[in-house]
């Protein structure tokens, strides 16, 4: 197989022997000269690998080394060309995060997956949830809140219980950690177009962190969230396997 390939892969045994195997089977023509990417390793390694090659927006084919490894694929050396040729494209956009500290810091970040606000101490936090300019909740105490893009919505947002998203919905989830009050508030269903503000509330004595994918900023006072769609970067899945058909297929699991 001749192919312009790039390889990369997280920092386990398993997946660097795969790398040097895989370098030594197929060549390694570099990130500038590739055409496409090849991620070892597991979801997480798969969302560094989308933030390391922004600026190249190349497709990227994960294999996967690690836990649950939603987004990756199964790692085998046998016919991978024939896989990348048959592979199934699925494009995500980012959650643009601007985040203001107690100290007056401004900070940027993207996020694949979701960002989410968690508290820092023992005391629940207090977040005012602003959409389009409109308050929508005066006071949410919880443990946190998310919001979440489809790519992310098995993710986190599921394990707190928000709603999975199809792949191609133009759809984020809201979704509260642990609320306390209101009680009855499950989340919400956003347009991707939603401009969301968090203000905290007593933020001095209940300190919050904002996270974006993983990068985490402590002590926030507001944090501002809208899906950036200048931005797009292609996820190759094996035929059969795309990234549409295993969220739709986590919907009837039990």
């Amino acid at each position: 197989m001749t192919r312009s390939l790039h390889f990369v892969a997280s920092d386990s045994p398993d997946a660097q022997a795969a790398l040097s195997s895989l370098r030594t089977r197929f060549g390694d023509v570099g990130p500038e000269r590739a055409k496409t990417i090849i991620a070892l390793g597991g979801d997480g390694f798969m969302l560094q690998t989308l933030h390391s090659f922004l600026d190249a927006s190349k497709p990227i084919y994960g294999m996967n080394f690690g836990s649950i490894g939603f987004l990756m694929n199964e790692y085998r050396e046998e016919g991978l060309g024939e896989r990348l040729d048959a592979a199934e494209m699925a494009r995500v956009h980012p959650l643009r995060m601007r985040a203001r500290t107690r100290g007056g810091q401004m900070s940027e970040a993207l996020a694949f997956n979701e960002v989410s606000l968690l508290r820092q101490t023992r005391q629940a936090a207090k977040i005012r949830i602003v959409v389009d300019d409109k308050v929508r909740i005066a006071e949410l105490i919880c443990d946190g809140i998310l919001i979440s893009t489809p790519t992310g919505s098995t993710a986190y947002n599921l394990s707190a219980h928000g709603p999975i998203l199809p792949i191609d919905a133009d759809l984020l989830a809201l979704t509260p950690i642990s609320a306390y009050r209101p009680r009855r508030w499950h989340g919400a269903l956003l347009s991707h177009r939603a401009r969301t503000r968090f203000e905290i509330l007593e933020a001095d004595k209940r300190p919050v962190s904002a996270v974006a994918d993983d990068l985490e900023i402590r002590d926030v006072r507001s944090v501002d969230i809208a899906e950036d769609r200048s931005i797009s970067m292609t996820m190759l899945f094996d035929e059969g396997r795309s990234l549409h058909e295993r969220i739709l297929a986590e919907q009837f699991i039990d």
